[in-house]
């Protein structure tokens, strides 16, 4: 199959998560924490990596440029997603406080505090107000993630597409 309409599906599959996470925003009135934004930076930055990459389409070692650069992204939000997991397991006697909103954060404290404040996650990004099969939005995430790091790295790494020699 061409690795340029498999880059575009990569693109596709992360714009799908991108509306979702805008319907149930704005739809189901589910506000995203801290870490659900990250959760979304990932995801576009993903995107636009699979964008970029289906529509250069390069051979040989551009192929493995866009793959470091989808393991980048997609582990990043990976990582994201499995500590936003981690705090949802938390007992409740373990769940770090709220703490101020995501806006307030950024606006007021310099960048490293702000980013250490949101990675160490709050109580409103315990909070579970979602479920699929038994699964949270988080979990559903970190699988996507995982799912196209997988898909990325096989893709771009891989001799799929190339010339016959």
């Amino acid at each position: 199959m061409n690795v340029r309409l498999l880059n575009g599906l990569g693109f596709l599959a992360c714009a799908a998560m991108m509306a979702y996470a805008l319907y149930a925003e704005h739809q189901l009135l589910l506000e995203p924490c801290p870490l659900c934004v990250f959760q979304r930076v990932a995801t576009i930055a993903l995107g636009i990596v699979f964008l970029i990459a289906a529509v250069h389409n390069p051979h040989s070692w551009g192929r493995r440029v866009y793959a470091g650069l989808i393991l980048l992204s997609a582990g990043a939000g990976l990582g994201v997603a499995a500590r936003h997991v981690w705090l949802q397991n938390l007992p409740a006697d373990q769940v770090p406080a709220c703490g101020p909103g995501f806006d307030y954060i950024i606006d007021a404290f310099p960048l490293s505090d702000a980013l250490s404040m949101i990675f160490t996650g709050s109580g409103e990004c315990a909070t579970v107000d979602w479920h699929f099969l038994g699964l949270t939005m988080p979990t559903w995430v970190a699988i996507c993630f995982a799912v196209l790091l997988a898909f990325g790295l096989l893709v771009n790494v891989s001799r799929i597409g190339e010339p016959k020699s």
